[in-house]
């Protein structure tokens, strides 16, 4: 699908299953990027920063994070936060996903720079949909999957 086979995609979400559905879906449609699993923010924010459990531990810069909005201890709004806040990382592509429809954190999101904000299913056929949304954000360059 695209040349960028080394970047890794960073998907941050509290339930698995969800996350499973996300990573099968963009696997089945050509993604080559390998997609790594964190349950949380503050995990993801370490991976990223190398600190807290990864400090001291070389890890893979990811082309694009797909954050839950809301998770325990560090919700999405706090890594798109921290990532485009810091010029080390402001270039990374930051996708919210939330069953939110409040328009106070869609604006937010889009306030802090986060590259798309989507809707996550109530089902598991939406999660297609949720893939190839990315897919073709990626496709598209709306967002950029790697540099």
């Amino acid at each position: 699908m695209n040349g960028f086979r080394d970047d890794v995609i960073l998907l941050v979400d509290d339930d698995r299953g969800h996350a499973r559905l996300i990573e099968k879906h963009l696997a089945r449609m050509g993604v080559m990027q390998h997609v790594i699993w964190l349950d949380n923010g503050r995990r993801a924010l370490d991976f990223i920063f190398e600190e807290g459990e990864f400090d001291g531990v070389k890890t893979l810069r990811p082309c694009l994070v797909i954050a839950d909005l809301n998770m325990p201890e560090l919700g999405g709004v706090h890594v798109l936060s921290r990532l485009k806040g810091d010029e080390r990382t402001s270039s990374i592509a930051v996708v919210i996903l939330t069953t939110s429809d409040n328009p106070a954190e869609i604006e937010a999101c889009h306030e802090l720079g986060c590259d798309a904000f989507l809707r996550k299913p109530m089902d598991s056929d939406g999660f297609v949909l949720v893939a190839e949304r990315i897919v073709s954000l990626i496709g598209d360059g709306t967002i950029s999957a790697g540099e």
